[in-house]
């Protein structure tokens, strides 16, 4: 069994990814070319916004945001401690200055209460919000939204994750000033290596950020801007272009097994499913529950041929490059308790009947020992 078993997926469509393949090799248009241009426009009609930019990673979409929004220097962004180190990684890449704030304990994005005292105390230091969609379901825009419009910062929508996701009918990508998706082969939606997009609404954001990828040019030899070389590969354009026809039902084949999940594990007390609020819809990149005994039982699965994962083991505030910002242990009490207890179990849209079974069943197993 494996955690995220890619091969299924290319049984499926395998012979269409490598016509595209052959495709692009045969044009021998390599970079930033018709296949970028035309995902482009697939993926922004797909999330609802007028704009969407090609890039090379979901973590240059985030940097290229935050580059083309010419943020104070020095100024605070929120960031959530639980999630990946790219989220705040970039925000120091920047020239910007990382402030964790807490998650809320059911949803593990993060808390607008939590935000708001942070921009209330911080009054006048911060400059943006990075909430990022984690697992595969959107933060809570509802209240951010009109959070950050009271406070006058940036709200930027780090959906990395949460590709095909909504809340209340809005896809996951349209929130914010700008969104950042990702297309790491393991995503939702995914490649056959690195890239991923930027989302907006603004046209002069998205242009900006069209320079930026290609070293600040603006015309051929002509450079406004200190840029990065952030663009996206014709060839992974054209394999997410196949994908991409497949999202929306591979999306409700992830909930089919979370729902599946879900019922199987109803009866257990020591396990607590995601928590999926009303109005919102999860693209499932992971099936995260809390669990006693978390590293035991890892092991006992382990043990009988089940993989699984701990997003994320050790909080960005308490990581070594972070240290400096001064978050002591105990800062962020929320985040630290579901570091400790979160175990995430295999997921992807072809996982079986009988494999979600065999997973639940040694889970009960080890709980009735």
């Amino acid at each position: 069994m494996r955690f995220i078993d890619l091969s299924r997926g290319y049984r499926r469509y395998g012979r269409e990814i490598e016509e595209a393949v052959l495709r692009v090799l045969r044009s021998t248009r390599y970079v930033l070319g018709p296949e970028v241009e035309a995902l482009e426009e697939e993926l922004a009609r797909f999330v609802g916004v007028p704009r969407a930019v090609g890039v090379s990673s979901g973590t240059d979409a985030l940097y290229l945001i935050l580059r083309a929004l010419e943020l104070p220097s020095g100024s605070l962004v929120l960031v959530p401690s639980f999630t990946f180190v790219a989220t705040a990684e970039v925000v120091f890449r920047a020239g910007l200055k990382p402030y964790f704030v807490d998650i809320d304990p059911l949803t593990y994005n993060l808390s607008p209460p939590a935000v708001k005292e942070a921009l209330e105390r911080l009054k006048g230091r911060v400059s943006a919000v990075i909430a990022v969609s984690l697992f595969g379901l959107p933060a809570d825009f509802r209240a951010l939204e009109p959070l950050c419009e009271e406070y006058g910062v940036v709200l930027i929508e780090d959906a990395c994750q949460s590709l095909g996701a909504k809340l209340e009918g809005r896809a996951s990508g349209s929130f914010g000033q700008a969104a950042a998706t990702s297309f790491f082969p393991s995503k939702p939606l995914g490649g056959a290596g690195d890239g991923g997009m930027v989302f907006t609404r603004e046209v002069s954001l998205a242009e900006r950020i069209r320079a930026l990828r290609v070293h600040g040019q603006t015309r051929p030899y002509y450079y406004e801007w200190a840029g990065i070389n952030g663009r996206l590969d014709e060839i992974q354009a054209a394999i997410l272009r196949v994908k991409l026809r497949y999202l929306r039902e591979e999306i409700r084949l992830r909930q089919r097994v979370a729902d599946l999940y879900r019922e199987l594990l109803s009866g257990v007390p020591e396990v607590v499913p995601p928590h999926i609020p009303e109005g919102f819809t999860s693209s499932w990149a992971q099936f995260t529950v809390r669990v006693k005994a978390r590293d035991e039982l890892r092991k006992w699965l382990a043990e009988k041929g089940i993989p699984t994962a701990v997003y994320y083991p050790l909080p960005l505030h308490l990581q070594p490059v972070f240290r400096e910002l001064g978050f002591p242990p105990g800062s962020l009490p929320e985040t630290e308790r579901a570091a400790r207890e979160v175990l995430s179990l295999p997921m992807h849209p072809y996982l079986k009947e009988e494999e979600i079974r065999y997973i639940v069943d040694n889970l009960k197993e080890f709980y009735r020992r």
